[in-house]
């Protein structure tokens, strides 16, 4: 009896879990199954602008219907066009012309495709409005991407145009004034828009607006930390050259940082959100990438030995012609050499950052005005002088962007 209640009580010791086991399994599944159903289908429903009367094309973007022209669809030698002078097969079920049938549009919101279609269908005085005085800036980058799109040429730089001209005004609409109340939070606003405009410019390869949104960055700079974050991960994310060595040096100055981490150390990647609550962290540093921490520390390393080499060896220049016959050239370059000497050990010079080689050198070249006739060098040799400052200077921020790659150092 015993062995019997043993017995039983062993296959119900071993049974039980199994059950439970098999409980949990089947509950698994179950959740699995659940979160690969489909999502519930929206209805599909007329769009109440662009679903037209006399329209003769049908078209569904997520679940709405737009019933437009085609003879409007193929305006500037569209995709739509080249889709429209396909031949129909006569087996087939042509698409465009019912609700059931509909030619259906896939990576375009709802809004996107009817700011696009507002476009296409606009009055004149509605095209100055948004040109001038009510510049919708959303609107504008949901035509100009459409029309990237679909091919709209015309339509696309007309509205990168008028972007252009925006972001150039006066006052300039997307730089907020230092002492903005709530910055914060206006710099957060605006940097989206200008984070939209960078990427809109450079995939629609327009060159005026991504040139005057470069010089927009390398200005909001100053006036946030974020937009030099913003700067630095959209140089490297866009390969914008003429941003990227602005934007590392601004950060590498002016920021601590620390590498963003996650629950397996140290991640990697573009930060695509660089005005998130993670931008900054509790103790007020700057959250960088792994590669982007690599860099900024490439870039102190290579700039300090610059500043090192420029310090201990004085820039040559060529003397000037009227010096050997009016001055004694040794002794106008024992005049420099002294110059160079205690110049770059001045307190102006000083005070800045190691690696702060343009702002070391300009300090240098104001000193260089000062000098005046206090000096026993010539004075076109001084000027001659200065200049060989000026080309350094321009020579090091050609190449800053090459000061910031990825090195062991």
């Amino acid at each position: 009896m015993s062995s019997v209640d043993e017995s039983e009580g062993e296959t119900s010791g071993l049974r039980s879990p199994s059950r439970k086991r098999a409980r949990l399994e089947n509950e698994d599944e179950l959740h699995v199954l659940h979160e690969l159903q489909p999502a519930p289908q929206l209805d599909i429903v007329r769009d109440d602008t662009y679903y037209l009367s006399d329209g003769s094309c049908i078209l569904q973007v997520e679940n709405i219907l737009f019933n437009v022209h085609r003879t409007v669809l193929s305006k500037d030698s569209s995709s739509f066009s080249a889709m429209f002078d396909m031949p129909e097969h006569p087996s087939h079920q042509v698409e465009g012309k019912s609700d059931e049938c509909p030619i259906v549009l896939t990576g375009d919101t709802v809004q996107e495709f009817k700011n696009f279609l507002w476009t296409l269908y606009a009055l004149p005085h509605e095209l100055v409005q948004i040109s001038t005085v009510h510049t919708d800036i959303s609107k504008l980058i949901d035509i100009a991407r459409v029309a990237n799109k679909y091919s709209y040429k015309s339509v696309e730089t007309w509205a990168l145009d008028v972007l252009d001209d925006y972001v150039n005004r006066r006052p300039p609409p997307l730089i907020p004034p230092s002492d903005t109340p709530n910055l914060d939070e206006l710099v957060a606003e605006k940097g989206a828009e200008v984070s939209r405009v960078m990427r809109l410019a450079h995939q629609c390869d327009h060159q005026p607006l991504l040139t005057s949104m470069i010089t927009t960055l390398r200005k909001l700079m100053g006036v946030s930390i974020r937009y030099a974050h913003l700067a630095m991960t959209l140089a490297d994310e866009l390969n914008l050259r003429a941003l990227r060595g602005a934007a590392y040096l601004e950060v590498m100055q002016k920021a601590e940082v620390v590498a963003r981490r996650d629950a397996g150390g140290i991640t990697g990647g573009a930060v695509v959100n660089s005005f998130g609550d993670d931008t900054i962290d509790d103790e007020g540093r700057l959250v960088v990438t792994r590669e982007q921490q690599l860099r900024l520390l490439s870039g102190y390393y290579r700039l300090t030995a610059v500043w090192e080499r420029l310090r201990t060896k004085t820039l040559n220049f060529e003397h000037a012609a009227t010096c050997g016959a009016t001055w004694h050239q040794q002794q106008c370059a024992q005049s420099w050499l002294d110059f160079w000497k205690e110049k770059t050990r001045s307190d102006g010079v000083l005070t800045l950052g190691l690696a702060d080689v343009l702002g070391r050198l300009k300090v240098l070249a104001r000193e260089c005005d000062r000098w005046g006739a206090a000096t026993y060098m010539h004075h076109e040799c001084r000027m001659v002088a200065r200049k060989s400052i000026q080309d350094k200077i321009k020579e090091i921020e050609e190449a800053l962007p090459d000061y910031f790659v990825e090195a062991n150092i």
